[in-house]
Formats: C-alpha cells, structure tokens, sequence
C-alpha cells in the first residue's frame, strides 16, 4: 500500500533540513554552513519540493532556470537537481511523485525542456529523461602529453599573433571568463549561461569542495586580439616512494574560442614539471586534444553518461531547435507521464540553408517513427543518433527510410557537452 506524502516548496528556514535529507540519501559527510550560504546564491526556492513524512522531511528535488544552447539557439529549460529520498523512505513512491509533480509544472512554466545529471544512470529513463550526451573523463601520465608535430605548431599562431599565457586568480580574471564562456556557449548544445551569481558560485572555491586538493587556480591564453581561452585547475603536490614527482593535476574546466589557445593551454598543462598525472573529467566527446596528442591511446579516455534530456512540450521543443538537412517525418509518441505529448506529430523541418524554422503539429497521419519521449530527449541536442537508438531496439521505424532522415536532421555539430555539474 503507497502511503501519502504531501509535497510542497520549503521555505528559506527549512533550507538546512533539506540539505540534510541530500546528505543522508548520498551518504555524504554534510552541508558545512559554508557550502549553504553558497548554495543560497543560485537557490530557487519556488522550484524546490519536498516530501512530508508528519513534519520530517523526507524527499527532495529542485530546479534551476537555464537558459541551454540548443542546435541553432537558446531555449529556456529546467535544470533538474536535488533530488533525493531517505534511505528509510525508499521503494514507496515518493521519488514518482516527485517526478510527477515537478515535470507538470516545468511545463506549466511554459519550459519544454528539462535537464539533470544523473547521480545513477539506472534511475531517469523510466521518467522519459533520454542520454542526450556523453562525457570524457582523460587521464595523461608524466611524459605521455607530447603534442602532434602539427598541434604544436599551432599556438605560434598566424591571423592573430602567437599565443601567450598568463596565470591569475580566477575571480580577478572573471571578466574574462566570461566573455569566454559567453562567446562559446550558443556553439556548443548543452552548455548553460551563466549569470554574475553563477559565475560567484563556481569561482567561490570553498574548502570543502577542494577534495584534497590545492585552491583553484586559472591560466588565461590571449593573442593579440585578446583572451582566447582559459584553463582552471587544481594541483595536488606528492612524491611516490622511489623519490619521484607523483604530484596530480586536475582540469576542472578549459574553454577556448580556436585551435592555438586549445593547443598551448594544453601544452602547458600537460608538461608542468613535479606532475606525475593530469586529469580531466567532464570533458566534451569531441575533445580536440585527443586528435591534438601524438599518441592519443594515452589519454585513456573513458565514456560516461553526461546530460541526460526530458520534453515536457514536445512539439514546442522540436519547433525551438534547428535541423542539419529537411525532413517531414509523423512520429507517435508515448509518453506515460505528460500524456499532452502522447500521439502522432508531423515535424517538418528546413534545411540549414531553407530558412524558416520548423513546424510541428499533431495529425491523424500514419506514423513513420514510433518512439518514447526518452528517445526524443536523447537524441534532442543533436550528439546521440537516432539510428543507433532503433538498432538497440528502442525506435520502430514503420516507412522506410524516415529513421535515417530524421537521424540525419537531428544530428548536430560539434558534439553537446555541459562544462558544470548542476
């Protein structure tokens, strides 16, 4: 019997005890007064939810309101996070209700596109979240860093001048990241802007969450145009056994505006003297330095799940993006939770070169594509290709050939990549 657990917004003074709910169900050392007063800078407390056991709290979710790079544009969408349940409260479907509730009101606010990190991958898809993107986690060891003849070249540079790198404190040199990180973010599906209380929230670099490691330091690349990259990082010192340097240092985040800046911050980098490993996580599938590296097998690339993508609208969704080439495709949707995008819908998109922008409307046609609102999700930022998905079983495809257009339309490049863990 699923016992009743009203849900509602907390209110800034419940902030802790919602916090405490996190720290049980991810087995987690606890929210320092510090890692609070942080949060409360890009908190939403009219997009929290929780779940009421008599006054205890018991679950939890939120979200935050993004602005994510799309193919061709920005679109609104919600940035699903918090979400939690008490190890005492699991398996009575306080985690479904949650999920419910929220996505009905991510559509209520007019946002047809939610977006989470998932904490297990296992968890999402049976709430029509798709993995829309994957993620690189590079692990280069002392030595293993030498760059292509080709790529070293490049940061003597040509149109604007050589390369050169400064070294700062990253909250002195928030103007420039910035500019950066604004400048990149519309090219790149997935990416978030970031306001001023973003940007406060990232450079913070609290104690607790150094894991360890050294405070967070930044290396600006500018040419003579400007700042045309920047790297931030963390180092750790250490020395193994036999005397050698085993220190480690860990890429948090590195953005360029073009091949130099890529090919000098990563030269430096990987060749810092005492540094027995570099690792970087969260890194984009299409990572130039994997193409870049004389020896790319060195970079021990391992593939994980990154953003994993929901439509609450659908057919708002499909109209808010762009298409690599036309296509006039009825797709049947199922979608068990919005039951507004179940059914049939003719998405008729124009080329990159047709202009206009694409149409998407229900119909009583036969459909082409049968598919699941995940499926939709997954393949929505233009990284995982349809035709993959339905060799897995999990499109039908009832006209010949409408799979490998839409597959074709759908695709986008460069690969979608999120550069920060929400």
């Amino acid at each position: 019997m699923t016992e009743s657990y009203p849900l509602r917004p907390i209110t800034p003074d419940q902030f802790a005890a919602f916090g405490e709910v996190l720290t049980q169900a991810f087995n987690d050392a606890g929210w320092p007064a510090e890692a609070i007063e942080q949060e409360r800078l890009v908190f939403e407390f009219d997009r929290s939810l929780a779940a009421f056991d008599g006054d205890a709290m018991v679950g939890t979710a939120g979200a935050y309101s993004f602005q994510l790079a799309v193919p061709g544009g920005i679109a609104g969408a919600a940035g699903v996070s918090f979400v939690s349940v008490l190890p005492g409260h699991r398996r009575r479907g306080i985690l479904s209700a949650m999920m419910r509730h929220q996505l009905a009101d991510i559509a209520a606010r007019g946002e047809a596109i939610a977006a989470l990190f998932a904490s297990e991958s296992g968890i999402y898809g049976r709430y029509g979240y798709g993995c829309a993107s994957g993620q690189l986690r590079l692990t280069i060891r002392r030595g293993e860093g030498a760059l292509s003849p080709a790529a070293a070249g490049l940061s003597a540079g040509t149109g604007h001048g050589s390369v050169r790198l400064r070294a700062g404190q990253p909250t002195e040199l928030r103007a420039e990241l910035a500019k950066l990180y604004d400048s990149a973010a519309p090219h790149r599906p997935g990416m978030m802007a970031r306001d001023e209380r973003w940007w406060q929230n990232i450079l913070a670099d609290p104690e607790f969450t150094r894991r360890e490691m050294g405070a967070l330091k930044c290396l600006l690349a500018e040419d003579d145009s400007g700042p045309c990259g920047y790297a931030l990082y963390r180092t750790k010192p250490d020395w193994a056994e036999d005397g050698l340097p085993a220190g480690r240092l860990a890429v948090r985040e590195l953005v360029t505006a073009d091949a130099p800046a890529t090919a000098a911050l990563w030269a430096d980098l990987l060749t810092r003297d005492l540094i027995g490993e570099v690792v970087a996580r969260q890194r984009p599938v299409d990572d130039p330095l994997l193409d870049m590296l004389a020896d790319r097998r060195r970079a021990r690339a391992y593939l994980t799940d990154g953003l994993w993508i929901r439509l609450t609208d659908v057919p708002a969704a499909l109209r808010q993006r762009r298409y690599s080439c036309a296509a006039d495709v009825v797709i049947e949707v199922s979608d068990e939770l919005l039951p507004a995008n179940a059914g049939r819908w003719r998405l008729q998109c124009p080329g990159p070169t047709d202009g206009g922008t694409a149409s998407c409307e229900r119909t009583t046609a036969a459909p082409d594509i049968a598919a699941p609102v995940a499926i939709l999700g997954a393949g929505y930022l233009g990284g995982t290709r349809l035709g993959a998905l339905a060799a897995a079983g999990l499109v039908t495809e009832h006209k010949h050939g409408a799979l490998a257009r839409l597959s074709a339309a759908m695709y986008s490049d460069p690969a979608p990549w999120c550069p920060s863990i929400f």
